[in-house]
């Protein structure tokens, strides 16, 4: 382009040169006519040159346009048509009307015009839908393409990166992951067996975890007597979980067969360029996991993303009550160094709830502490009401139930919180006070989820325990006897207890009977107790009617609901799935019906074969392997009964919804 604008002539300034000799020459005549003539002659010379000079400069210059403009109209078409960049144009109809060669060619089509464009791919819909970024990745014919849709034109421009998504998927595919595995119990087991039967355990074990190993190209070491390490990539931990680990089903089997309750928790760390990163993902993942209950298997990304596979036995109940001598010396501590002990349960506290409120307030009356029972008054069913119209029958103990707003007066920096019975802070009576406290203690009994309460200074979980009340009776057992446990404090806490285990009949364990023992030394009254737990005649109609509604999803899968119109108490839709799962033929029940706040519920009860808590932690929610529940904020009850068998189908036939 330079070359043309040196060629190009300067029209103008030579018509003024031409004119300025005309008039020089014209006075040279008038004066000096030989003189006059002679340049004259010599003007018009050098003005028929230059005119032919110009003529000869313009027709080039023209003939280079013309050159120029018909090369740039071969590269325009030749890059429309050769170029490797796809281009469809289409109407307003989404049928094809125009396609350059390379797209024809890319998807094997004679021609493309005429094509519906959402017949090459659904992925289409999406793409044209999108208000702001109208681009997206879209497979084609087994390749990937990078889509870039021009709303106004009706135009899309196709980018092959099915080579870039190859390399990526190759990148990460390579990437280190880090798993601990733990043998539990492993110590506790190994304590009572000689020396032959704990080698012959040990060889058994190791061969089993070493046999897995090499089966999936995964190295694994032995580091201690109850854990090994393994170092795999994601394209292992990939084909691992399409077997959802059988390794699992592998050791408990095989322990099984020598009479051993012998399972393995692993932690799996991915997602991480960093290996420090990994191995701490990977410690945190089998504290998640034993804070389960074990017998599973838990990957965690740095994003903090977790997922689970396993858990389909229930934990293994611990013998030793040497964690729970170590546990209450240490809230001992903890509660001394305090001015003031706040224990909160869960919204809509139930018996256990305040069962173990009311023994841990008692904890902090032993070491000469004042305490509190945090309670959301308008929040209590019916027998936790009653429970309470006991206590105001003992002045001195129902002045240590505040409310929310009134903790939060009293909070200090020295002020001791306890969470009971939940782990979850979304779940708690008041999310405010849990985040305005500066020390927090955790007990619960259920299996840890993913939310979790932050910054504590103490946590005791065991899922093996019936309830939360069980675990503060035990706690009491090693506090201080300054002060008696009183006949309402024991019975309060024995309700939570028989409330949770059905009367004793799930999820029962030896140490549950003691610490049941423990509180009826101390007074508790079972006759209160039936007392406190009575129901009403309009109670009993109303889950009649829920039950009415029952349907089997699958064998052994009973799911009924409750009235779109009526709403009802989380308790009346917890004793409904419990009457269901006594039923012939049933395994598992699902009763789902609205709560007094307007949310749907979900109450999940099994037998052991179905763990119900994966399906509840599929819709938000949580709990056991046999008793678990959850809520769904918006929708109706048949849509949420839609998403309960689609959680269903994922986790008890190991299937993908459809």
């Amino acid at each position: 382009m330079s070359a043309f604008f040196r060629k190009r002539p300067i029209r103008v300034p030579l018509f003024f040169l031409s004119l300025l000799g005309l008039i020089s020459t014209l006075l040279l005549l008038y004066w000096q006519i030989w003189i006059g003539s002679v340049l004259a002659a010599l003007f018009l010379v050098v003005l028929v040159i230059g005119w032919q000079m110009e003529k000869r400069l313009y027709e080039e210059t023209e003939k280079h346009i013309e050159t120029l403009s018909y090369r740039m109209k071969r590269v325009g078409e030749e890059a429309l048509l050769e170029m490797p960049i796809g281009i469809l144009l289409v109407n307003e109809h989404w049928t094809i009307e125009w396609a350059n060669p390379y797209m024809s060619r890319e998807l094997e089509f004679d021609s493309l015009i005429g094509e519906e464009l959402f017949t090459l791919s659904d992925e289409f819909h999406s793409l044209v839908k999108q208000e702001d970024n109208k681009e997206q990745t879209i497979s084609l014919s087994g390749k990937k393409f990078k889509v870039f849709y021009k709303q106004e034109e009706k135009l899309l421009y196709f980018f092959d990166i099915t080579e870039q998504t190859e390399i990526e998927t190759l990148y990460y595919s390579d990437r280190s992951v880090i798993g601990v595995l733990f043998i539990d119990n492993y110590d506790e087991l190994a304590q009572g067996m000689d020396d032959q039967t704990r080698s012959q355990l040990n060889s058994l074990v190791t061969s089993l975890v070493n046999n897995w190993g090499a089966g999936h190209g995964i190295y694994v070491k032995r580091i201690s007597s109850d854990r090994f390490l393994a170092v795999l990539n994601e394209s292992i931990l990939l084909e691992l979980e399409k077997t959802k680990f059988a390794i699992l089903d592998d050791i408990r089997e095989a322990t099984s067969k020598l009479n051993l309750a012998l399972t393995l928790s692993i932690g799996v760390g991915a997602g991480s360029s960093s290996l420090v990163e990994l191995g701490e993902l990977a410690q945190s993942s089998l504290d998640l996991v034993l804070g389960r209950g074990g017998d599973q298997v838990a990957i965690k990304q740095p994003s903090g993303k977790v997922k689970f596979y396993g858990g389909k036995t229930n934990p293994v109940e611990k013998r030793t009550r040497v964690r729970a001598r170590v546990i209450s010396h240490a809230l001992r501590d903890l509660i001394q160094d305090s001015d003031q002990v706040f224990v909160m349960g869960h919204q809509l506290p139930d018996m256990d709830a305040i069962g173990a409120s009311i023994g841990v307030r008692k904890m902090a009356e032993m070491n000469q502490i004042n305490g509190y029972v945090v309670v959301d008054f308008d929040g209590l069913d019916q027998s936790v009401t009653r429970l309470m119209e006991e206590v105001k029958n003992k002045p001195q103990l129902f002045e240590r139930f505040i409310s929310p707003e009134e903790a939060l007066s009293k909070l200090t920096d020295r002020t001791l919180l306890v969470v009971v019975d939940t782990h979850k802070p979304s779940m708690v009576i008041d999310e405010k006070l849990l985040n305005r406290a500066e020390k927090v203690v955790v007990i619960d009994h259920h299996r840890r989820g993913e939310e979790f309460i932050s910054n504590t200074m103490l946590v005791y979980m065991e899922p093996y325990a019936s309830s939360t009340a069980e675990l503060v009776t035990e706690l009491l057992e090693y506090q201080p006897k300054h002060d008696k446990i009183t006949m309402l404090e024991a019975t309060a806490m024995l309700a939570g207890i028989i409330v949770d285990t059905k009367s004793f009949t799930l999820r029962t364990g030896a140490r549950t009977f003691e610490a049941a023992s423990y509180l009826r030394t101390n007074g508790a009254d079972t006759v209160l107790v039936q007392r406190l737990l009575k129901e009403d005649i309009e109670t009993y109609i109303e889950r009649s009617k829920i039950v009415q509604t029952v349907e089997f999803f699958r064998d052994g899968i009973a799911i009924a609901h409750g009235e779109e119109s009526n709403l009802y108490s989380q308790v009346l839709i917890a004793q409904t799935a419990d009457i269901l799962l006594t039923m012939k033929g049933v395994s598992a029940s699902f009763v789902v019906a609205k709560k007094n706040n307007g949310d749907i519920g979900i109450s999940a009860r099994s037998l052991g074969e179905i763990n119900v808590q994966l399906i509840m932690e599929k819709l938000g929610g949580g709990g056991h392997l046999t008793n678990a529940a959850c809520q769904i904020h918006d929708g109706e009850i048949e849509s949420a009964i839609e998403q309960l068998k689609l959680a269903i189908i994922e986790i008890v036939e190991g299937g993908q919804p459809t």
